[in-house]
C-alpha cells in the first residue's frame, strides 16, 4: 500500500476511537458505571402493547439520537478548546444549557491525551496547517536563523538561498520549478545547506515522502544502462509530484550527471504556462556540484590579496565568471551547461573557500553538537590538522570543514 493511504487510514482509526470515547462517555462525568442491566431494560423497558422488535428499534433510535446529539457537542466543544472553531454554543444561556437533554459534561471528560490525538488527526486533513499539508512546514525565518549561526564564511551563499527560496514559495502562481545550482570546493557546505532546506521546509527533513535525493555515482553509475536510469528517475519524479504538491529534488555530485539524463529532469524543470496540466510549479531543484570553485577560489584569492574583506565579493561580479565556466564546459562531461543555455536554472550559488577561523567555528559547532566541552587550544590544535593552500599563503582549507567532525575523535577520553 502506498505511502499516501497513511493519513486516510490514521484518520478513520481516530474516527472509530472517538466513537468508542462517545458511546462510553455518554453519562455524565464523574458518575460511577452502573451496573450492567438488559440493554433494553436499560432503555426504558418494553413498553407494554408492543412487539419485542418494535420496541427494540425504538430504543435503538433513542439511543443514538442521543449519542449524535453528544457527538456533536463534544466536537464543538474540543473545536473551541483546540482551534476556537464555533465558541458561540458555550456561550448559551445557563437555562438553555438546563433544558437540553444531554448530561452536563466538562473538559476532564475528553482528557488531554484525546485533545492531541483528535488535534493530529484534525491536522491531517490540512485545515489546521498553514501550508494546506503537515508535511510541509516552509519555515524560512527558522532557516535564515541557522543559516546565520551555523553556515560560517558564506555571506552569498546565505543570501541567495534564503531569497529565492522566500520569493519563490511566496509567489501565487511561479511559472516554473524554482532550480539552484550549488557550487565550490568540497566542504564548504553545499550538503549542509541542502539539508538544512529540507529540514525547514518539511516537518520530516530529508526522509520525508515529499524530497527526493540522487547521488550520481550511486545510482547511476553505469553508462551501459542510461536508458533504464533515464525511465526510472522520470518514474520516481513524477510519483514524489503526485504525491505532493510541493516537492524537493537534490542532485549531489551533479557534475557527473550524464547528460542523457537531463532529458528526464528537463521537463519538470521547464516553463509552464497557467493552464497546463501538469502542475510543476511547486517543484524545487537543487543542484550540487564542485564544478567553478576553482573560479569561485581565485576571485576570493585576488581580494584577500588586494586587502579586500570577501565580504565586499558581490553576487554579480561571482556570478558573471561562473556562469561563464560553466557554459564552456564539455556538453559530454557536464549537463548544467544544458541547463544554463535554456535559462532554467535560476540561481547559480558561489560556496567560497573556508579559511582558518572557519575552520575554527566547524569544530566549535562539531564539539557543541556532540556535547563535549573544548578550549581555544583545542580547536587551534583542530585547525591546523587540515591542509591549506595555495602553497605561498596557505590561506584555503583543501577539503574545507569536511572532515573536523571526525578530527575531534582524538580529543576523546
Amino acid at each position: 500500500m502506498g505511502p499516501g493511504r497513511l493519513p486516510a487510514r490514521r484518520g478513520l482509526g481516530c474516527c472509530v476511537l472517538v466513537l468508542l470515547l462517545l458511546l462510553e462517555g455518554s453519562g455524565s462525568p464523574g458518575t460511577p458505571t452502573p451496573p450492567r442491566r438488559h440493554w433494553a431494560e436499560e432503555q426504558g423497558g418494553v413498553p407494554e402493547g408492543k412487539p419485542w422488535g418494535t420496541a427494540r428499534y425504538e430504543a435503538v433510535k433513542k439511543h443514538l439520537g442521543t449519542v449524535s446529539a453528544l457527538s456533536k457537542q463534544y466536537w464543538q466543544y474540543v473545536a473551541c478548546k483546540v482551534w476556537q472553531e464555533g465558541c458561540e454554543e458555550e456561550e448559551k444561556e445557563p437555562e438553555e444549557r438546563q433544558s437540553s437533554p444531554i448530561p452536563s459534561w466538562g473538559f476532564s471528560l475528553v482528557g488531554q491525551d484525546y485533545l492531541e490525538i483528535l488535534s493530529a488527526w484534525y491536522c491531517s486533513f490540512g485545515k489546521c496547517c498553514e501550508t494546506g499539508d503537515c508535511r510541509i512546514i516552509n519555515n524560512i525565518t527558522g532557516l535564515e536563523a541557522d543559516l546565520s549561526a551555523q553556515l560560517h564564511g558564506q555571506h552569498l551563499a546565505k543570501e541567495v538561498v534564503v531569497r529565492a527560496l522566500q520569493g519563490f514559495l511566496q509567489s501565487p502562481g511561479p511559472q516554473k520549478a524554482l532550480v539552484l545550482s550549488f557550487h565550490g570546493w568540497s566542504g564548504t557546505g553545499k550538503n549542509f545547506v541542502a539539508r538544512l532546506v529540507a529540514s525547514h521546509l518539511y516537518r520530516d527533513g530529508l526522509k520525508s515522502e515529499c524530497v527526493r535525493v540522487f547521488i550520481s555515482l550511486l545510482h547511476f553509475p553505469h553508462h551501459n544502462y542510461m536508458d533504464s536510469y533515464k525511465a526510472q528517475l522520470q518514474r520516481q519524479i513524477s510519483e514524489t509530484l503526485q504525491r505532493c504538491r510541493q516537492a524537493l529534488f537534490i542532485f549531489d555530485e551533479a557534475e557527473k550527471l550524464h547528460s542523457s539524463l537531463l532529458d528526464a529532469i528537463r521537463p519538470f524543470m521547464a516553463h509552464h504556462d497557467s493552464k497546463g496540466q501538469v502542475d510543476h510549479q511547486r517543484s524545487i531543484f537543487l543542484f550540487l556540484s564542485n564544478l567553478g570553485g576553482n573560479t569561485i577560489n581565485e576571485v576570493a584569492l585576488d581580494f584577500w590579496r588586494a586587502g579586500r574583506a570577501r565580504e565586499e565579493i558581490s553576487m554579480e561580479l561571482l556570478e558573471q565568471r561562473l556562469r561563464l565556466e560553466l557554459q564552456e564546459a564539455a556538453e559530454n562531461s557536464y549537463a548544467h551547461s544544458h541547463l544554463l543555455r535554456e535559462n532554467l536554472i535560476d540561481f547559480v550559488v558561489p560556496f567560497l573557500p573556508l579559511e582558518y577561523h572557519h575552520v575554527k567555528l566547524c569544530a566549535r559547532d562539531a564539539f557543541l553538537a556532540r556535547g563535549l566541552p573544548y578550549t581555544e587550544a583545542m580547536l587551534n590544535e583542530v585547525a591546523q590538522m587540515m591542509v591549506f593552500v595555495p602553497k605561498e599563503e596557505k590561506l584555503f582549507s583543501a577539503q574545507g570543514c569536511k572532515s573536523v567532525p571526525q578530527r575531534i575523535n582524538y580529543f576523546l577520553p
